[in-house]
C-alpha cells in the first residue's frame, strides 16, 4: 500500500526530503504547505547550490495551486494555521514537520486534528514524544507513537558513533564539539538576528562563531543509559555545507587503544554509520547519505588510570542531505510498524 505523505514547510530539510520520497515508490508525495509561493518553491525544487540540481529539474513546473514533476500534478497549500488543512480530505498517512513552526506534541496536533494519522517532526521536539535516531533505537517505536521527533542533523551524527563507543568501553562523560556549516539561523552579512541572538547577528561567511548545540544531551533520550552523561557546543564555520563532529570521553576498559578503537569503528559500519581512512575536507563529504562517517585519522587516546582513558574520536556529516537520508529511513520503518 501507498504511504501518502504531506510536507509541512518546504525549506530546505522539506526540499530534499522530497527529492528522495519522490523516487521511492512505496510512498507518494500527496500535499505540500507552505507560505512560499508555489512558483518560487518549484524553483527552489528544481535547483540548489549546495547540493546540485534535481534529477527530474526538467520536469517539475507549477501553477496557482500545484507543483507537478512529470506533469503529476501536486496540491500546494499556504496555510499558516495547520489545523485547517485537508489532511483528513487527503488521506494523509504521515505529515512531515519541517516548517519549524510545530516543535512540540502540543503544536503538533494540529497536524491529527486535521486528519493525518502520524507526524514525523524534523528537529528535536521536546521530551514527551519519542526521539528517533534510526539505526540506534527505532525498535522503541510502537503504533501508538502518533506524534514522535527525527532529532536533529548532529544528534543523528553523534548517536551512532557514540553507541558503537559505549559498547566497546563504558562512557563516564563526554564533551561534543560539532563544527558546522553555517544555515538560515544566521546573518548574511551583520545585522539583527531575528531572535535576538548576539553572535548569529555577525556575518555568517565572515567568522567562525561560537553557539549552542543540544545533539550531545539528546542522545541521552537516544540512548537513557548515557542520560545527563554529554554536553556539547558548536561553531559555524564559513562554509555553505558541511561539518566534523568530535566526541572526547572519559572511558572505563583496559588496554584501550587508538587502533583498537578504529577496528571498532570499522567493523561496525553499515549504510547507516560509515568509516573512512581518507584524508577528507568538508567539501568531500556534500550530498552523501550516511548519518555520518567515522575520521580514522582523528582518534586519541590517553591513560588516566588502569581503568580509566580519555578518548576523542570524530565523524564527518552533511547536515542536509546526512540528516534527511536519516529521516527517510526513519519513515519508511515507521510506516511498516
Amino acid at each position: 500500500m501507498t504511504v501518502r505523505i504531506a510536507i509541512n514547510g518546504f525549506g530546505r530539510i522539506g526540499r530534499m526530503t522530497f527529492r528522495q520520497l519522490y523516487s521511492l515508490a512505496e510512498f507518494e508525495i500527496a500535499a505540500i504547505n507552505d507560505i512560499v509561493s508555489p512558483d518560487l518553491s518549484a524553483y527552489l525544487l528544481k535547483f540548489d547550490t549546495t547540493q546540485g540540481k534535481f534529477d527530474l529539474a526538467d520536469y517539475v513546473d507549477s501553477g496557482d495551486n500545484y507543483i507537478s514533476v512529470d506533469d503529476i500534478k501536486i496540491p500546494f497549500f499556504q496555510e499558516q494555521d495547520a489545523s485547517r488543512l485537508p489532511w483528513k480530505n487527503l488521506n494523509i498517512d504521515i505529515v512531515l514537520e519541517c516548517s519549524g513552526a510545530y516543535l512540540s506534541k502540543e503544536k503538533s496536533q494540529a497536524h491529527l486534528a486535521a486528519g493525518a494519522k502520524h507526524v514525523v517532526i524534523s528537529a528535536p521536539a521536546g521530551t514527551d514524544i519519542p526521539t528517533i535516531v534510526f539505526g540506534v533505537n527505532e525498535n522503541t517505536l510502537s503504533t501508538e507513537d502518533k506524534i514522535i521527533s527525527g532529532a536533529s542533523c548532529s544528534t543523528n551524527a553523534l548517536a551512532p558513533m557514540v553507541k558503537i563507543l559505549n559498547d566497546y568501553a563504558t562512557i563516564k562523560s563526554g564533551m561534543m564539539l560539532v563544527v558546522h556549516g553555517y544555515t538560515s539561523t544566521q546573518m548574511l552579512l551583520d545585522n539583527a538576528q531575528k531572535k535576538g541572538n548576539f553572535r548569529r547577528s555577525r556575518a555568517a561567511a565572515d567568522n567562525i562563531i561560537p553557539t549552542t548545540a543540544e545533539a550531545a544531551k539528546a542522545v541521552g533520550r537516544v540512548i537513557p543509559e548515557l542520560n545527563g552523561k554529554l554536553f556539547g557546543s558548536a561553531v559555524r564555520v564559513p562554509v555553505p555545507v558541511g561539518c566534523l563532529i568530535t566526541f572526547t570521553a572519559v572511558v572505563m576498559g583496559s588496554n584501550i587503544t587508538a587502533n583498537d578503537i578504529n577496528k571498532t569503528m570499522k567493523s561496525s559500519a553499515t549504510e547507516i554509520f560509515g568509516y573512512t581512512e581518507e584524508e577528507y575536507v568538508s567539501s568531500d563529504i556534500v550530498g552523501n547519505t550516511f548519518a555520518s562517517i567515522f575520521d580514522s585519522s582523528q582518534t586519541l587516546v590517553s591513560k588516566i588510570s588502569n581503568n580509566e582513558y580519555q578518548v576523542r574520536i570524530a565523524a564527518w556529516f552533511d547536515n542536509e542531505n546526512s540528516f534527511v537520508s536519516q529521516l527517510v529511513r526513519l519513515i519508511q520503518y515507521y510506516s511498516n510498524l
